[in-house]
């Protein structure tokens, strides 16, 4: 593909950070007249892969971790695969995998940038409990027929080995982030691009970068227009090659305008509240009336779709599911239920966001205030093991696998055994993972008092839950939601505007300074949910995200 084209090291800089620490080193190899892969490789005995040091149990220093980090890009950078290969714990799979990328993508260009150090090391999976310490970097790859680079983000794991060196613990994913077990890259025709999509009222929305990002991806229902396909970068199942998720439009394909269920009203405000937050974010809004996706949104908008994808606990933002569960278990509103300072679980002490006692709580204090300690009482003193993860998946489809028309994480609850981790599950810890569009869900789910898979291509299947909650359940659960928003711990973000209930979360998270910030909720035919990585507490940052959205409402 493109014979004749050719590329080398063409520019080399260097830029040190200053807030950071991090050294950022940009390698862009211009057109020049060689193949990326000719420059600096080895011959005879030295071309062969380098074999695998032993590595130590402690992970590196960040200072080491980025040295290593910096000389394993440089040398992917400029093709030398051999000496990217001395950088890893696993040499020969290095090799083979940065020469299986450049054979499928043929780039004219690679700039490859440090990033970040993130903070805390975390285990390998190796059994012999090594350590690593991630570092991002941000990859910019020129790809024939493109207008512009490919530009994504990675990580790159690293190690330490006994002889103090710190190298990459090797996987597919350090290449993309997508190219997890069974998976590859492939250059094919992609069908579709923000600029034929169009929104419920036909308007364009090939403004919206959240949009763009996930253009390519979108799997689009029989009877829609054909148009005549583009080519990209994609990603298949080594097990189903037929099966491709677009990562990158090199050519734009042309005619067949399609119709999402997104608006665009609702999507640019959507766009505006990430944007607004300092770190990564993710927002979505749902139609309840009927499960239609009316604007989801992404900080940053490259790499993951982390509206749909996210894997992260919700923290007190699944005290909705929790509630629903209490409530069919026979407590009620106004029974009693003392909001303790602390709760010992597993030997560790679970406090609240406040630091005095409420013995005078009721129920509907605790979720309004958002008490943990009551919470784990009740749970522990009227819900079974399971209880928690049936009610979920039963009357609010978390669990079930969704088909949106895009790729999701479905929501993970464990049916635990271990009694610290079916507690931490009551108040949205513990081993809980979902997103905000499965939080979304859940809010418009109480409002309309009906589960309705979610979808964003009109006329995709909706499978139901298994069941409802009573009028009366729902009818306390709308009670509580809106009481949160009116005099809980969302009434200060949702001041002034008028019908709004929901939920605010926060999600401790091992080896950040603070939690994660979450909110989920609901006015009118509208839900919104909305997450902050690091954002703190649940009003600080993803509140006041979503209450920009409720603000302007369902205009249908």
């Amino acid at each position: 593909m493109h014979k004749g084209v050719k590329a080398g090291i063409a520019v080399v800089t260097a830029v040190m950070f200053t807030g950071g620490g991090v050294a950022a080193y940009n390698l862009w190899n211009g057109v020049t007249g060689g193949n990326v892969a000719s420059t600096a490789r080895p011959s005879g005995p030295a071309a062969e892969a380098p074999s695998a040091e032993r590595l130590a149990a402690e992970a590196p220093t960040a200072e080491l971790a980025t040295e290593g980090a910096k000389a394993f890009l440089a040398a992917w950078a400029k093709g030398d695969y051999q000496e990217a290969g001395r950088y890893t714990d696993r040499p020969a799979d290095a090799v083979a995998a940065l020469t299986a990328f450049r054979d499928t993508l043929h780039p004219t260009a690679l700039a490859l940038t440090p990033a970040d150090v993130k903070p805390g090391a975390v285990p390998t999976n190796s059994a012999s409990g090594t350590q690593s310490v991630p570092v991002t970097f941000h990859a910019e790859v020129g790809v024939p027929g493109a207008a512009g680079p490919w530009a994504y983000d990675g990580v790159a794991p690293m190690v330490r080995t006994a002889g103090g060196r710190a190298v990459v613990h090797w996987d597919p994913v350090v290449v993309h982030p997508m190219l997890k077990p069974g998976r590859t890259l492939a250059v094919r025709p992609v069908a579709s691009s923000a600029a034929q999509i169009l929104d419920r009222k036909g308007r364009p929305l090939a403004e919206f970068p959240s949009v763009a990002a996930v253009a390519g991806q979108i799997k689009f229902g029989a009877g829609e227009p054909k148009s005549q396909a583009g080519q990209g970068v994609v990603v298949t199942d080594k097990g189903n090659p037929a099966v491709a998720e677009a990562l990158f439009t090199i050519t734009e394909p042309t005619g067949g305008e399609r119709r999402l269920t997104l608006d665009a009203d609702l999507q640019r405000a959507a766009e505006t509240a990430v944007r607004a937050r300092s770190g990564p974010s993710s927002i979505v809004a749902i139609e309840p009336s009927t499960g239609h996706i009316l604007a989801f949104a992404n900080n940053p908008t490259h790499g993951q779709n982390r509206a749909f994808g996210a894997t992260i606990a919700p923290g007190s933002t699944l005290k909705v599911v929790t509630a629903a569960a209490l409530l069919e278990s026979g407590l009620t509103l106004d029974a009693p239920l003392s909001c303790p300072v602390g709760a010992d679980v597993g030997g560790r002490t679970v406090q609240n966001d406040f630091s005095e006692p409420h013995p005078e709580y009721t129920f509907k204090d605790d979720f309004a205030k958002s008490c943990n300690t009551a919470f784990l009482a009740a749970g522990k003193a009227r819900l079974q093991a399971g209880t928690l993860s049936a009610t979920a998946k039963d009357v609010f489809g978390l669990g079930a696998v969704w088909d949106t028309g895009l790729s999701s994480f479905d929501t993970k609850i464990p049916v635990e055994t271990n009694q610290e981790q079916i507690l931490m599950a009551y108040i949205g810890q513990g081993r809980v993972q979902t997103n905000a569009l499965a939080m979304a869900s859940v809010s418009a789910t109480v409002q309309s008092g009906v589960f309705r898979q979610p979808i964003l291509v009109p006329g995709l299947a909706q499978p139901k839950a298994g069941r409802v909650l009573s009028g009366a359940v729902l009818g306390d659960l709308r009670t509580m939601m809106r009481r949160t928003a009116q005099s809980g711990t969302a009434a200060q973000a949702l001041a002034g505007i008028a019908g709004a209930a929901g939920k605010t979360g926060t999600a401790e998270v091992g080896g950040q300074t603070l939690p994660n910030s979450w909110f989920t909720g609901y006015r009118g035919d509208l839900a919104v949910a909305a997450e902050v990585e690091a954002g703190g507490h649940g009003a600080a940052a993803a509140t006041p995200a979503a209450a920009g959205l409720l603000a302007i409402g369902n205009v249908k």
